[in-house]
This record gives structure tokens, C-alpha cells and sequence, in this order.
């Protein structure tokens, strides 16, 4: 049978020695950091796919499939 319980207890700390550098395991980015992480993408997509009408218009298809 499988020893859950020294699982577990590693993942236990692991989170901890990963939590102790200050980084988070969860929760949400602030805007300002999401836009900047999303910018360089969006540059990249505007030079592939040819234009600000082309990514604009898989924006607004995504948008839709999101149902917003």
C-alpha cells in the first residue's frame, strides 16, 4: 500500500521552504504586473499575425467564447 503520509509531509515542507523566499503559492497578480507580462505578448502577436485588426479580432472571439 501506498505511504501517503510521507508524501504528505514532504509536499508539507517543501511548501514551507518555498513560502520562506517570500514567494506566493496562490492568489491573484496585480494588474499593473499582469499588464506587463501580457504586453511583450501582445507585441509578438500584432508582428505575427499582421496587424492590430487581426488580434483584435481573436481578442474579441475569445472574449466571446469567455462569454464576456
Amino acid at each position: 500500500m501506498a505511504d501517503t503520509a510521507a508524501r504528505s509531509m514532504n509536499r508539507t515542507r517543501e511548501r514551507r521552504a518555498y513560502a520562506s523566499f517570500g514567494a506566493r503559492t496562490s492568489g491573484t497578480r496585480h494588474p499593473l504586473v499582469a499588464t506587463a507580462m501580457v504586453l511583450p505578448l501582445a507585441a509578438l502577436l500584432v508582428v505575427v499575425f499582421g496587424g492590430w485588426d487581426a488580434v483584435v479580432t481573436q481578442a474579441s472571439s475569445v472574449g466571446v467564447m469567455l462569454g464576456r
